[in-house]
């Protein structure tokens, strides 16, 4: 079982006939144990946990000192994971926050690496600053959900010629900056294989299509563990909302027959 660095990981551009790499996002120590004991490649403790595992409308009310616990959680069940923690949603609004809570995220969750999503002037000055002292670095452009409100909701970017030559350019400025991977969220198909093309770090995929250099998806998703559907892009292997359902009602349904009055014997004794 490979433990990855950011060495290895920006080696796997280079390999040629390597396998793509795996990620999955991981919000508690228990499920970061299990992943611990496969091949994955990496662990993104997502501020999607604040939908799939706080019951947020957005991703915009996650806190830090949350990702804080989450990120904890799961390295202390992942031990030999790269895990990557998110920085949330307005903990980077100016140079001097980002650089104190980009810090406190990544010297108390233990985690290998923090991603903070865009790349503006400001997220690449601030990016270069935290690689510079230490703290490695993953960049996320496309969708970014932490600016749903102000992109106008989900939708697939790199639509137009303009649009696909700024997410091109600001790949190319976020591995200039220092992040030794770029995620791609509902990026085209084709953008995401011409971004892919055109720099020298890892590109992984969530809803962009198969040619990245990884892929990530949202484990509650590939297990189909909430109640809604997963989005389009994710083909769940499993039902796991419905088996834990039908699982509870055979243990109420069997513990409705039971007289704790009599032994414990059965009613129908």
């Amino acid at each position: 079982m490979k433990i990855h660095t950011t060495r290895s990981l920006r080696a796997t551009k280079i390999q040629k006939g390597s396998s793509p790499l795996q990620m999955l996002t991981c919000y508690d120590f228990q499920t970061a144990q299990l992943l611990d004991e496969t091949d994955i490649d990496l662990l993104l403790v997502g501020d999607s946990l604040g939908n799939v595992i706080l019951g947020y409308e957005t991703t915009v009310e996650v806190s830090l000192e949350e990702m804080i616990v989450f990120s904890s959680a799961v390295k202390r069940g992942a031990k030999n994971k790269f895990v990557v923690a998110d920085l949330p949603f307005g903990t980077y609004s100016t140079f001097e926050s980002g650089i104190e809570n980009a810090t406190k995220l990544f010297q108390r969750s233990k985690a290998e690496a923090i991603k903070l999503e865009g790349a503006s002037e400001h997220q690449l000055k601030l990016i270069k600053r935290l690689t510079e002292t230490g703290v490695p670095v993953m960049g996320h452009i496309g969708l970014t959900p932490q600016s749903v409100h102000e992109l106008g909701g989900y939708y697939v970017h790199g639509k137009d010629e303009k649009s696909q030559e700024k997410l091109l350019q600001e790949a190319i400025a976020l591995e200039k900056a220092g992040a030794f991977c770029v995620v791609l969220e509902c990026v085209k198909e084709e953008l995401s294989k011409k971004i892919s093309e055109s720099i020298s770090i890892p590109t992984i995929g969530i809803g962009s299509g198969d040619f990245t250099d990884g892929q990530v998806l949202v484990t509650n998703d590939l297990l189909h563990m909430g109640k809604q559907d997963p989005p389009k892009f994710c083909q769940p292997v499993a039902n796991f909302y419905e088996l834990k359902k039908t699982a509870i009602e055979k243990y109420i349904e069997k513990n409705k027959n039971i007289n704790p009055y009599n032994d414990g014997k059965s009613l129908n004794h």
